[in-house]
């Protein structure tokens, strides 16, 4: 799928419309993304911020997905585990970034050369309109050379 079609496709996922959770750039290469989560009368929790659940919603699929897609066909890339930590209170239209560079793929494709699993934490800022940190988010993804593009073993 083309990165233009999947990111209209995030913006209408209920999961992401109705929390208001809006991507304003998936790049055609798959190395960079932007995130917007939009304050809404129906998004707001009791003291009138974000639901911390929102903030991680909305970094939720784009590691394993942009990851997945530079590697290409050859490998298994899965999300293995996440952590948030709530720096302070989220209010107003909220970012997150994301950029894949060559040194992530280039060290992910050489620690699983020889068909082993690697496992890697990928951090992202959520960020206020004031580029203030409102969470730090961090997703584990796990990566592994597919069986049949492995090394055979010497004889």
């Amino acid at each position: 799928m083309k990165p233009s079609r999947l990111r209209h496709l995030f913006n209408f996922w209920p999961p992401f419309l109705f929390t208001g959770i809006h991507v304003t750039e998936l790049a055609d290469d798959w190395r960079q993304a932007r995130v917007e989560l939009r304050i809404r009368p129906w998004n707001r929790n009791y003291v009138g911020t974000h639901f911390g659940g929102s903030l991680f919603a909305m970094t939720d699929p784009f590691w394993m997905i942009m990851v997945k897609e530079c590697l290409g066909r050859d490998y298994y890339v899965w999300d293995k585990a996440a952590e948030i930590e709530f720096v302070s209170p989220g209010r107003g239209t909220l970012h997150a970034q994301f950029r894949v560079d060559a040194e992530l793929l280039e060290s992910l494709c050489d620690a699983a050369a020889a068909g082993d699993k690697v496992l890697r934490w990928l951090p992202v800022d959520v960020l206020n309109e004031r580029s203030e940190i409102v969470a730090r988010i961090r997703k584990q993804i796990y990566v592994r050379l597919k069986p049949e593009k492995r090394p055979s073993p010497s004889a």
